[in-house]
């Protein structure tokens, strides 16, 4: 499905970036996983990719800095020739939750550098180096949709901002046929809401999902993988929720 191609995934050390990374590249796909927080899950993550007969690189950066940005895009192409062809921005993260009245300027900042302007950042460098039948796929969250949970508003208006990105980008960049869609989910079982989310509302959430339970980043994983492919070829500029039916639109 991937074979021959060449993919940059942005936080895919870990949860759903680790299964991104891992399906690119089970499907054939040469992938350069960034990292910034965690050089161990990068290495296990690295180490299984090889272990299932995938080839990957690994390339520490900060994605809110436009010089890392540059070196992870360099490090790709030195690796493994200047065409890539597909690009999964998935770093990002909540940060911590903070009402209004809390919510200082330094911290406001820092959650859009690292939720919006990293997709900016990497998208500019990454779009000279893609050609037609290019994809790029950007997380949002259903918090973009629905405003988050408590303490989340600076999550959610800067997930709300990569859905007005990737629909402007899927304007501008179809003409060459480059495709930019978008993923967001909703519970998915992953770190972030072991870390930001309480047990009870984790609890409550899966009960009131039609389906039961929470998500899993494998699932989420197989759903980029559809949109890289070219059997997404006419999908473009759309965001796909996968949140087990607790929101439509």
């Amino acid at each position: 499905m991937m074979k021959g191609k060449v993919a940059i995934v942005t936080g895919g050390a870990r949860d759903i970036g680790r299964q991104v990374s891992l399906k690119l590249a089970a499907a054939g796909a040469k992938v350069c996983i960034n990292y910034f927080g965690n050089e161990e899950l990068a290495k296990e993550t690295l180490q299984m990719v090889k272990d299932a007969g995938g080839e990957a690189i690994i390339v520490h950066g900060d994605m809110t800095k436009s010089a890392d940005v540059k070196k992870v895009v360099s490090a790709c192409t030195d690796a493994y020739g200047t065409v890539v062809h597909v690009l999964v921005n998935v770093a990002g993260g909540l940060m911590g939750r903070k009402l209004l009245a809390d919510l200082d300027e330094e911290f406001w900042d820092a959650v859009m550098d690292v939720n919006l302007k990293s997709v900016y950042l990497v998208t500019r460098a990454v779009e000279a180096h893609m050609t037609e039948g290019g994809a790029i796929i950007n997380f949002a969250s259903q918090a973009a949709r629905d405003g988050g949970g408590f303490g989340a508003v600076a999550y959610s208006t800067a997930k709300g901002g990569v859905l007005t990105l990737t629909r402007g980008l899927a304007k501008e960049l179809g003409p060459k046929g480059i495709r930019v869609n978008c993923v967001s989910p909703g519970m998915i079982n992953t770190t972030f809401h072991n870390t930001f989310t309480k047990a009870e509302v984790r609890t409550n959430v899966a009960a009131s999902t039609p389906l039961r339970r929470e998500g899993k980043a494998e699932e989420v994983g197989d759903l980029v993988l559809y949109l890289a492919s070219d059997g997404s070829s006419f999908i473009n500029g759309a965001s796909i929720e996968i949140n087990g039916g607790t929101y439509f639109i």
